[in-house]
């Protein structure tokens, strides 16, 4: 059971506490609901990981506020300096979970799409435009000519391409510049966009596993990311696979139909 942060003190630290509280429950919540469900085996798996990540930040969390808590019954000098401390702390956690509850909404939501018929370019070009604000991203787009039309959820594609791009960039260290290459073409009835990024490879051992759904694969992230590309690229008709080489980089390959027009 993941118990909530006890605070019993009304000021700013507790307004914290409370929106973290809320976010630990609201993903308990959702982990008991899939534990429930019949509908798939893989549910449950998935529900037992997304309690663990709830408890990884409890037990230190808990610390921390009773050693703050303590701190100020005895009036201590520091207790300025420690509620920062704790403050800063429990705002990363929020954060944390928040993107967990928001990849996991997500991957739950797939199955409810809304199609429409549009320019694939459009959105491709969208994002790249957000990407190349940041100074340490460089974004080469090698595109065929033609009409890049197809049928399917204009915001979950957004969602796709964005996630494959952001894995891109994490192929990097923090302080290389991540040098990413987009190919678009046409191939008879599909569209194929293939994201390229010139960092380590994929291990062997984690190849069979990149689409599956796993919370630990990342300290910083929720496992998600690929697994959600993957449920989108299906929900589109299409499908996505890679190519990768140890210390060479990988290529993420989407196809998807050409729309009837």
């Amino acid at each position: 059971v993941n118990e909530p942060i006890e605070w019993k003190r009304d000021d700013e630290l507790g307004e914290l506490i409370a929106e973290y509280n809320k976010m630990v429950n609201k993903l308990a919540e959702s982990a008991n609901a899939l534990a429930r469900s019949e509908r798939e085996g893989a549910w449950r798996e998935m529900a037992r990981q997304v309690a663990h990540e709830i408890k990884n930040p409890l037990t230190p969390m808990k610390l921390s506020i009773q050693y703050l808590e303590k701190a100020i019954d005895n009036n201590s000098p520091n207790v300025k300096q420690l509620s920062k401390q704790v403050a800063v702390t429990l705002i990363e956690q929020i954060d944390q979970l928040s993107k967990i509850a928001g990849d996991f909404s997500q991957f739950a939501n797939i199955a409810n799409v809304n199609e429409e018929v549009f320019e694939l370019s459009d959105t491709i070009e969208s994002i790249i435009r957000l990407f190349s604000a940041d100074e340490r991203i460089n974004i080469i787009w090698k595109k065929e000519e033609g009409g890049y039309f197809i049928k399917a959820d204009k915001i979950q594609m957004n969602r796709l391409f964005t996630n494959l791009i952001k894995n891109a960039i994490e192929a990097y260290s923090t302080e290389e510049t991540a040098f990413i290459t987009i190919r678009q073409r046409l191939k008879q009835k599909e569209v194929i966009i293939s994201i390229q990024d010139n960092g380590g490879g994929i291990p062997k051992n984690m190849q069979s596993k990149i689409f599956t759904p796993n919370f630990t694969t990342k300290s910083s992230g929720t496992g998600l990311g690929l697994a959600i590309c993957k449920g989108i690229a299906e929900k589109a008709n299409g499908h996505i696979w890679f190519e990768t080489k140890e210390n060479e980089g990988s290529v993420f390959f989407v196809s998807v139909p050409l729309a009837q027009l």
